[in-house]
């Protein structure tokens, strides 16, 4: 069962950075490994969503 967790971890600059803000800001190859939307309007959001409408752009 821990196995599992060291498997997934996060990797700084691959997975996500930090902002200026003190933020951490997943990156567009975190989303795609994850496999799906959160719908939080991401700002590398890989599938398309738009917070302002609440719909993810087909490509």
């Amino acid at each position: 069962m821990f196995e599992d967790k060291k498997e997934n971890k996060l990797i700084e600059g691959e997975d996500y950075y930090i902002t200026p803000e003190g933020y951490r800001c997943f990156t567009e190859k975190y989303h795609l490994k994850r496999g799906h939307c959160c719908r939080s309007g991401c700002r590398h959001c890989p599938y398309g969503f738009d917070k302002k409408t609440g719909t993810i752009k087909k490509k």
